[in-house]
């Protein structure tokens, strides 16, 4: 269907064929961009021929120590420029690159290692004695380890491996880029949290992540030449994906070791950042940064975030400081973001800043390099557009892993029906528009009511004196379960357990309130997610 009836001599060839990669943008932007400012970390600047010279001789390197075609190469590295480059030179050998979670323990590390045979880590100083206690207790070769030493940031050289930019000097400058002879090829491998055991390998292609490129850069509404600081981890999703698309459009990536909102600020005043994405805890950081943590600027930054659905209090109160955020969903499992909360002018503009920001916190639609995205039940039916009906969120398309490294039944699994099942509960509205109701595993169950965790901690997010909440569930032995809060206070601030509750009354059903608060700092992931399942622990003891 759709050939036709005579096509002799129409075949794919070099001049007409060439498969997709983000590799392609850093190539074309050497030439386009050469003089332009494509990586800024302190002191350290390089345009466009520079940072397409210094991946080239990774690239090099790498080859040097025999990494191949679909060899892996792992780092464990803040979002430094060695980070950024490791993005073009590792696939410019072949490799395949595996971004390392930074905060992680000796022992998953080196399951990581060893599940995915990474033979050369790149390694910042600081976390050299993690890297080294890792290859110690994993199974198979060790991979070579590589030294990235940071000494503005306080890391010297510990003299034990060889040093990044020592190997980046002796590297051939002529090196000639392995481009991928099938855009299918693996690009990127990440492995998920592993909360409920050992953490799974995804598999990125070519081809997923030059779209994310496109179609980002469409829903971001992204002109030439944008100034973008990397606060999302590029062990996270790689990134989201943007370090490999600032090439495309030359922008200049301003690289965040520390983030902080004071970081935040002195870029966006000194650098004139004009995107970032960054989870909601990152918009709350700066919402409560103190007032010698700010600095004043004449321009709107344009942020993405995802991670977790944001509080409509947070969305609220940061667009008035200049910033206008999108909202955006997605896994590790789809390259990072998938849908955005696209603005509605004709529908939307008229709303009152409350009812705006509660719009604003859906999850949306699907981006324009995604096929279909939709919200199912269990019979692989898409739910009424009623905005109440509960399913699981559904993905399909170029974005989407090719799977689970050396796991085919999850595989298998997550991709039933011909879709990639997210695990995240939803409801869709009139308009299309999906919002999130929970995680399938974080759902309250009391009394046989479905309470939706994220609702009650939108309402507490809306109280002046809490900082950041999450609930979970706490065993009772009436109703089965019933809403755990746990709040983090801001500074100075001062309430008791009576009062948050008489709070959440105010809006929600008596039901759906919290029965217990619980005041501390809430553990988090280095993406800055809250930790559930430790706070589930904590619940149970209770």
């Amino acid at each position: 269907m759709g050939w036709m009836t005579d096509e002799t001599g129409l075949d794919k060839c070099a001049a007409n064929y060439v498969p997709l990669t983000p590799l392609s943008h850093l190539r074309r932007a050497a030439d386009v961009f050469a003089t332009r400012t494509a990586v800024v970390y302190g002191n350290h600047r390089v345009t466009y021929a520079q940072y397409h010279d210094r991946c080239t001789r990774l690239a090099s390197a790498l080859a040097a120590m025999d990494v191949q075609s679909g060899d892996v190469v792992a780092t464990l590295l803040h979002n430094t420029p060695a980070q950024a480059e490791a993005h073009f030179g590792v696939p410019a050998c072949g490799g395949v690159l595996n971004a390392i979670n930074i905060r992680l323990d000796v022992d998953t590390v080196a399951y990581i290692l060893s599940h995915g045979g990474a033979k050369v880590i790149l390694a910042d100083t600081q976390f050299i004695d993690l890297a080294e206690a890792a290859i110690a207790a994993m199974d198979g070769p060790a991979p070579h380890i590589i030294e990235v030493p940071d000494p503005a940031a306080g890391f010297d050289a510990t003299g034990r491996h060889p040093l990044y930019e020592d190997t980046l000097k002796t590297a051939d400058p002529a090196y000639d880029w392995r481009m991928p002879q099938d855009e299918w090829e693996s690009l990127a491998l990440n492995y998920t949290s592993g909360t409920t055991g050992r953490p799974k390998g995804v598999v990125y292609h070519h081809r997923g992540s030059y779209l994310m490129t496109m179609g980002t850069v469409i829903s971001w509404r992204m002109v030439l030449h944008p100034v973008f600081m990397q606060i999302v981890p590029l062990f996270h999703c790689n990134g989201w994906n943007h370090t490999w698309m600032m090439p495309l459009i030359g922008g200049t990536l301003v690289c965040c070791r520390d983030v902080t909102a004071t970081a935040i600020f002195n870029a966006i005043a000194d650098e004139r950042v004009t995107h970032f994405g960054g989870a909601p805890i990152v918009l709350n950081m700066l919402v409560n940064a103190d007032a010698g943590d700010r600095r004043d600027f004449d321009h709107t930054v344009e942020v993405f975030t995802a991670g977790a659905p944001p509080a409509p209090a947070t969305l609220g109160k940061i667009e008035t400081l200049g910033f206008n955020v999108t909202h955006v969903y997605g896994l590790t499992e789809t390259y990072g973001h998938v849908t955005e909360c696209i603005w509605r002018q004709e529908d939307w503009a008229a709303l009152d800043k409350s009812a705006l920001a509660a719009v604003k916190a859906r999850q949306g639609v699907a981006l324009p390099m995604m096929e279909h995205i939709t919200v199912m039940d269990a019979q692989m039916n898409e739910v009424p557009r009623d905005g109440t009906t509960q399913g699981e969120i559904m993905i399909q398309g170029n974005s989407v892993m090719k799977g689970y490294f050396k796991n085919p039944q999850a595989t298998q699994e997550a991709f039933a029906g011909g879709y990639f099942h997210s695990g995240d509960l939803a409801v869709q509205h009139d308009d299309g528009y999906i919002q999130i109701a929970d995680r399938a595993k974080d759902i309250i169950i009391s009394g046989g009511e479905n309470i939706s965790s994220v609702e009650i901690e939108g309402t507490l997010m809306g109280h002046d004196a809490v900082m950041l909440t999450a609930v979970v569930a706490k065993p009772d032995e009436k109703w089965g379960e019933v809403p755990c809060a746990f709040v983090e206070l801001k500074p100075g601030a001062q309430v008791d357990e009576a009062v948050l509750i008489a709070f959440t009354r105010e809006s929600l059903a008596g039901f759906k309130t919290p029965k217990k608060v619980v005041f501390q700092e809430l553990p988090k992931t280095s993406t800055g997610k809250i930790q559930k399942y430790t706070l589930r622990k904590i619940a149970a003891d209770l």
